[in-house]
């Protein structure tokens, strides 16, 4: 038996991704914005999701190193499943909730201006769209390969 974790493929290639899924944030948001904002290094949502390019690099390291018949393989799919449905489900419903809640904390705000009411900003951007979803899989897939089979 392996004590080394720096040697088990499944775990490199979960970690590498959800890194350079986060490293990638800010020049992505960079693209479309044409500004860099690094504190995307460290926050949740954004493109691509690193959650989900964690999780699809385990599978596909746990799926070609041990079979997608395993159990191995059966539990790291659905805990992927339950990852991505979260990214881009619940959590991205929370981040549209925070939305409206900010919407109306600046209402009241501007309604009581004298008072000492400053509401302050719930975080927004928690969750996933599909395209974020679906590039987060594609780097998560491709580290996973390499990682893998190199």
């Amino acid at each position: 038996m392996n004590n080394n974790l720096l040697a088990n493929s499944a775990f490199v290639s979960a970690m590498l991704a959800f890194l350079i899924a986060q490293i990638l944030k800010p020049f992505v948001n960079a693209l479309f914005e044409r500004r860099f904002v690094w504190h995307l290094l460290f926050t949740t949502g954004g493109m691509p999701s690193s959650h989900t390019a964690g999780v699809v690099a385990l599978v596909t390291s746990i799926g070609l190193t041990y079979g997608v018949g395993t159990v191995y393989f059966a539990i790291s799919f659905t805990f992927a499943s339950i990852v991505i449905h979260d990214a881009m489900g619940i959590r991205r419903a929370a981040g549209k909730q925070a939305e409206v809640i900010n919407e109306w904390s600046r209402i009241l705000s501007d309604i009581h201006n004298e008072g000492q009411f400053t509401p302050e900003n719930l975080k927004t951007m928690l969750g996933h769209s599909f395209s974020q979803i679906l590039g987060g899989m594609i780097l998560g897939l491709a580290i996973g390969l390499l990682v893998t089979l190199y």
